[in-house]
């Protein structure tokens, strides 16, 4: 159970990483483009917005982490 949640939370993180750098990357061009310049906090925190939200969905259950059943069974 502890392994599978170390599991679950170092893919949880990873995750919400990506996330936050997708978004981030993503605002920055077009703070750029479309207003003139970057509103580095409105960019900042829709960045960590995302984030939480992906850790979030990621209590529903993550395709990378075996759920304890499937652990159990190949044991």
């Amino acid at each position: 159970m502890i392994k599978n949640f170390k599991s679950w939370i170092k893919s949880a993180l990873v995750r919400a990483a990506k996330t936050f750098a997708q978004t981030f990357l993503s605002m920055v061009p077009m703070g750029a483009a479309f207003l003139g310049e970057v509103n580095w906090g409105l960019t900042l925190s829709a960045a960590a917005l995302a984030a939480v939200l992906s850790l979030a969905t990621s209590v529903a259950g993550l395709p990378e982490v075996k759920d304890e059943e499937t652990v159990e069974k190949d044991e």
